[in-house]
């Protein structure tokens, strides 16, 4: 779940806001917040960068694998971008308003709190809410956080995604599909269960033998699914043990994305009831049994799936001609420490009349003292 990157809705009076503050000495003052840039009647500012820049560095870290200065030296460099995508952040949302989305999108947010509240044993939303007090979450931000994705996924997906699926003719459809066939043919599907052994805190060499002793006796007939049941030591998040209501089950996969090559060497040669050898893992070892598997098929003319295909291979592209489309119609202003860096990403076309005054913000110093009249839209 997203948390940061939370919309406050400042106007450019609020983010500016001098408080007073009884510190060091009498009478000083502190500025409350940063405006990197003014979006139309919105603002992007430092606070929403830094949760940003946070966020960023905290999954380069996880997911990446990066050191902490790896990692605040890769965010350093995406500033300027991830600046752009506050800007865009705005832009969607004041669409979202305008297009009369926000209905929908709340809509959205409770159907998916409760689906948390769903998979977490909760009854309620308010016990889902407690429970994010509980792990030190605010729900107000987290629910803004969970708004304003869905507010972008459902402005880009009505203005972007929606027109270029319906836009395709028929005739670029059937062309695109004989030219990509291999896309469309249904791949080879295998279907896994597994008996895991944990090496945490035991000699590995002990884990290895009995894993192995078990293979044998499941090769010589033993009930696999009772076996994972009563020995299966793999665990979910809260500590408990998954097999003894799944039976081992892992799920259904095509083979293709199965990227772990130790696992995918251990089962390619595998028929349905096989059984593969022990698999080393980082936290022990795994034994897979193929409940199933079904061969690829010959490609198959769907239209639906064919003009999806299209519109995925088309997304990149429309969606940034569309987000370049709203900065060129809405007014922004650049903060001057950002704006060297800033400019060239929100480089747009020219403005085809001298009335439209929505276009990027001024960008020399003579032309600030139209910025009063340039806020507002024609």
């Amino acid at each position: 779940m997203r948390v940061g990157a939370f919309v406050f809705g400042l106007t450019m009076l609020t983010a500016l806001a001098v408080a007073p503050v009884c510190a060091q000495e009498e009478g000083a003052a502190r500025v409350v917040d940063e405006v990197i840039a003014q979006v139309n009647d919105q603002v992007v500012t430092l606070s929403m960068l830094k949760r940003e820049l946070k966020e960023a560095k905290e999954a380069l870290k996880q997911q990446a694998g990066l050191t902490e200065e790896q990692a605040e030296a890769e965010v350093t460099k995406r500033q300027s971008e991830i600046i752009l995508s506050l800007i865009d952040e705005q832009l969607l949302l004041e669409k979202g308003k305008e297009i009369g989305a926000a209905d929908d999108v709340e809509r959205q947010v409770n159907q998916r709190l409760l689906e948390i509240a769903r998979e977490q044993n909760f009854k309620t939303i308010e016990q889902v809410e407690e429970a994010m007090r509980a792990e030190g979450l605010d729900p107000a931000s987290v629910r803004q956080s969970m708004r304003l994705e869905f507010m972008k996924n459902t402005v880009l997906g009505e203005e972007v995604d929606r027109k270029i699926y319906f836009g395709l003719t028929d005739a670029e459809v059937k062309s695109y599909y004989e030219a990509h066939k291999d896309k469309f043919r249904k791949p080879e599907m295998v279907t896994l269960s597994e008996i895991f052994f944990s090496t945490v805190g035991k000699p590995e060499a002990e884990v290895l033998a009995r894993a192995q002793k078990l293979v044998a006796q499941l090769r010589a007939g033993a009930d696999f699914a009772a076996t994972a049941k009563t020995q299966s030591e793999r665990e979910d998040n809260t500590g408990k043990r998954v097999a003894p209501e799944s039976g081992g089950k892992v799920g259904t996969f095509p083979v293709s994305d199965i990227s772990n090559a130790q696992i995918a060497d251990a089962i390619k040669n595998l028929k349905a009831g096989g059984i593969s050898d022990p698999i080393k893992t980082e936290p022990g070892y795994m034994i897979l049994r193929v409940d199933e598997r079904t061969p690829a098929s010959e490609p198959v003319f769907d239209e639906k799936k064919v003009r999806e295909a299209m519109t995925i291979e088309r997304m990149p592209k429309e969606r940034e001609g569309y987000l370049r489309k709203l900065r060129q119609e809405a007014y922004i202003e650049v903060s001057a420490n950002y704006r060297a860096a800033l400019l060239p990403l929100l480089k747009t076309e020219a403005p085809k009349t001298a009335n439209n005054a929505a276009s990027v913000a001024p960008t020399a110093p003579d032309k600030k003292d139209d910025k009063k009249s340039s806020t507002k839209k024609p």
